[in-house]
């Protein structure tokens, strides 16, 4: 017997043999991509992933998985890593769960007293990794769980956005706008984890700069029940409001224009519900060198 489906990035991963246990039994079946060894161990002694981003877990999912393992059994093992440690009776030994806690919760519901494991050597950056890998190879992370998981690669394993986005088969652009999303309030980053409001909706609301305009946006998105189309319209019209007022509004050209001629340099101005912005423009860091002598030329004259 083998098992199938581990996904390129995954097997991609765990592809190293470890036959390093003898007090687990091994079937007479590997993984049939990587030769991976197969063993069963009990539940009880394998512990959650700490690393584990998927957060939520639908209750009503884990029992139709607890159905189908008792009926088909568990059709991919389940991924661990060992831990020993010495007590006054010996070495105990227990396993960290690294892949796979939908079907490690899913049969303990079922009643399995063993499941069937490959038992891997890694690294807490992997044990992540491979967590994230998958969860996304199979949907089932929300998109603010797979932006808080990629946010963690970048800083606590010092990846680059493009590299995380080649260990999850993502273009970086992909991964770029998902980031963009813990931005957001947290009332709602939190609608998103509840599927209050979905990702495209989440997209076209980052389209609005101010924290109040995307505040607004989002309630009239759940009192309205909005689509994403809908609410993309109503933010295209919102920027292109606000370009017309800096278009039209002659004091503010005006102020831009002694700005620009204090400065030397082309200015533009991004106004918000309070305050703005204003964008200085330089091409070389000789111009940026020329722009500060101006300023602060023009600040001595006017003590």
């Amino acid at each position: 017997m083998k098992y199938h489906g581990l996904g390129r990035g995954l097997g991609a991963l765990i592809s190293k043999k470890d036959n390093s246990t003898n007090e687990v039994f091994r079937d007479n079946f590997s993984d049939a991509k990587n030769g991976d060894a197969v063993f069963y161990i009990e539940i009880e002694k394998i512990n959650p992933n700490p690393e584990q981003p998927r957060k939520e877990f639908n209750e009503d999912q884990l029992r139709n998985l607890s159905d189908s393992i008792r009926e088909h059994g568990i059709l991919q093992p389940l991924v661990v890593s060992k831990l020993e440690k010495i007590s006054s009776s010996g070495i105990e030994v227990s396993y960290q769960l690294i892949a796979g806690e939908r079907r490690l919760r899913a049969a303990k519901l079922s009643g399995l007293f063993q499941v069937p494991v490959i038992i891997r050597k890694t690294t807490p950056k992997e044990n992540l990794e491979l967590a994230i890998i998958e969860n996304v190879q199979r949907s089932d992370l929300n998109a603010i769980e797979r932006a808080v998981a990629y946010q963690k690669l970048i800083e606590e394993y010092n990846l680059t956005q493009q590299e995380v986005a080649a260990r999850v088969g993502k273009s970086r652009e992909a991964v770029a706008n998902l980031l963009r999303l813990l931005n957001l309030s947290q009332e709602i980053k939190d609608a998103i984890s509840s599927g209050k409001i979905n990702e495209g909706h989440a997209r076209a609301i980052l389209m609005v700069k101010d924290q109040r305009g995307q505040m607004d946006l989002f309630y009239r998105i759940l009192n309205m029940g909005l689509n994403v189309r809908e609410v993309e319209n109503i933010a295209r019209t919102a920027l292109a409001r606000v370009k017309k007022i800096i278009e039209i509004d002659p004091n503010m050209k005006f102020m831009v224009s002694q700005i620009e001629d204090a400065v030397g340099a082309k200015v533009s101005v991004q106004p918000r519900a309070k305050g703005g912005r204003i964008i200085i423009e330089y091409y070389q860091s000789s111009d940026l060198e020329n722009i500060v002598n101006k300023i602060y030329k023009n600040i001595n004259s006017e003590i």
